[in-house]
């Protein structure tokens, strides 16, 4: 179980440091991640696979904001599920409006891969700052 909260440590260390290798190289091929319902990434269904991550998640956040920081306030090991609380601060790149949210993200994982990621965030208050509705897609 450690080994499990040490990977997740070590995948936020890395995109903090705009790193995304530790992230990459612990996915499974056909991981399922589930942005929270309503925000700005959803889709209505989780994006599979590492390209769709990549291209619907983290290069949007990058388009939309500078200076994403999760502050983890603290990771616990649940078997093979890996529990993060923490918050989003970041400034939107579209109005320099503040982001300060909090944020739980629940890694489920499999022979050491992660097969699901889902997050739980302030969607109201990511949909204030960016712009965008809570509208269903």
């Amino acid at each position: 179980m450690s080994d499990l909260v040490e990977a997740v440590r070590s995948i936020i260390d890395g995109i903090e440091r705009g790193n995304p290798q530790p992230l990459l190289q612990t996915l499974s091929d056909r991981v399922e991640w589930n942005e929270a319902e309503n925000g700005p990434y959803w889709a209505g269904a989780a994006f599979v696979g590492r390209e769709a991550i990549m291209a619907n998640v983290f290069a949007r956040i990058q388009h939309d904001f500078q200076d994403l920081h999760l502050m983890v306030r603290r990771v616990v090991g649940c078997g093979n599920t890996v529990l993060v609380e923490g918050r989003y601060s970041a400034v939107s790149k579209a109005n320099g409006q503040r982001l300060d949210a909090q944020v739980a993200h629940v890694w489920d994982f499999e022979n050491g891969k992660v097969i699901r990621w889902q997050q739980y965030t302030d969607t109201w208050q990511f949909a204030k700052v960016t712009g965008t509705s809570l509208v269903s897609p």
